[in-house]
């Protein structure tokens, strides 16, 4: 990760002068919908797995043993009912649209929505590698045929709706003032094959392949703003620390292997970004490190509020983790806690709208960002 940020360590002085202006202009539209200044863009499109799906999933859909997002107290927080997001209220991708001042994204399956603001194609349990693979590896915990090659069939058949696929493009089919964000993809993945004869690293090799081809096609479109997510340190959710033995835990408490797993992922993706940037030098192709960004909260709980870093506020089974695998949030066996700001960990595996919040931040404002979100700003506010 370090050659990262000597790639880009450079930006920090081009957008010094920026930066204040920038960052002043998102905190005004985080709390304000509409304005007198136009947002910055007129549209996003998001892709992903249930970090960022916004209803693309319900229930009966739902990835194994979190098959109750369709009930309550799922969305209690914020919306005060369920909207098939799998956390108490907003996700990350619901702060980053609130903050470019343009409303929440629909579901891609929410047909009668409104899509002129932008779609949001993620699916809870959505895997990196198609699902055929784990199919004939008889990896049966994957039991969502999406993958992100689904996702990039969605869009192609969302643009030939818009009229986009033939000799006749409306303004809709030029992405000048489009925002794409690819939330983290690939934990899935590794999640699936846990007790399998498979490797992680055949997992790695195939994951960081098809994320690459699929980033690759949106580019060839002529895709300019681009953020891709990297993957959180899942050794840090409840439902690891659950599985893995007691002697594999890093200085933060969280499992170290399955840590170090995410961490070796990203450094790869990352070296596969910096490609895509040379290959394609009109996109801004920015890197949100989530791994370093969840790792810096966790060792700075309190000053964000945190007080149960592995605890899940909404589960059953009692102390310590609050989480047991056939009883999860939205179960009757399973109750939520009063005080959901106070934790991470909302149902085992996603996190609360609180922590969603602090990460969307420590993108948008903390620096998380390679290059930083203000440069893509920047860039925006300059090309126009």
């Amino acid at each position: 990760m370090a050659s990262s940020f000597k790639l880009f360590s450079s930006l920090s002085s081009l957008t010094t002068i920026l930066i204040p202006i920038l960052l002043s202009s998102l905190c005004t539209a985080s709390t304000a919908p509409t304005g007198t200044n136009s947002p910055p863009f007129k549209r996003i499109y998001a892709f992903g797995d249930s970090y960022t799906d916004t209803g693309n999933t319900g229930s009966a859909t739902g990835p194994n043993a979190f098959t109750y997002v369709s009930n309550l107290p799922y969305g209690s927080t914020f919306f005060h009912h369920p909207t098939n997001r799998y956390s108490d209220g907003r996700l990350v991708i619901d702060f980053v649209a609130q903050a470019l001042s343009l409303p929440f994204l629909p579901p891609y399956r929410n047909q009668k929505a409104n899509a002129s603001t932008g779609v949001n194609f993620a699916v809870a349990g959505s895997t990196a590698i198609p699902h055929e693979f784990f199919v004939k590896n008889n990896l049966t915990l994957d039991i969502t045929p999406q993958s992100i090659q689904t996702q990039l069939i969605w869009f192609n058949e969302f643009l030939e709706k818009q009229g986009c696929g033939g000799a006749t493009k409306n303004s809709g089919c030029t992405f000048d003032d489009t925002l794409f964000w690819v939330g983290e993809i690939g934990a899935n993945d590794y999640a699936y094959t846990v007790g399998s004869s498979v490797p992680g690293s055949t997992i790695q090799e195939l994951g960081i392949k098809s994320i690459t081809s699929f980033l690759q096609a949106l580019l060839k479109k002529g895709v300019k703003y681009l953020v891709v997510q990297g993957l959180p340190p899942t050794g840090c959710l409840t439902l690891a620390l659950t599985l893995a033995p007691h002697d594999d835990r890093d200085a933060i408490g969280c499992v170290g292997s399955v840590n170090k797993q995410s961490y070796s992922h990203n450094t790869i993706l990352q070296a596969k970004l910096h490609d895509l940037r040379v290959q394609f030098p009109h996109a801004v192709i920015v890197y949100a490190d989530y791994w370093n960004a969840y790792h810096t909260i966790m060792k700075n709980g309190d000053r964000y509020g945190f007080k149960e870093p592995f605890k899940t506020c909404c589960g059953s089974g009692g102390d310590p983790y609050n989480f047991d695998v056939f009883a999860t949030c939205g179960s009757s066996s399973a109750s939520a806690c009063p005080n959901p700001s106070q934790y991470i960990n909302w149902d085992g595996v996603h996190l609360t709208e609180a922590m969603y919040k602090v990460v969307a931040n420590s993108f948008l404002h903390g620096g998380f960002c390679h290059p930083p979100f203000e440069y893509l700003l920047s860039r925006k506010q300059h090309l126009g």
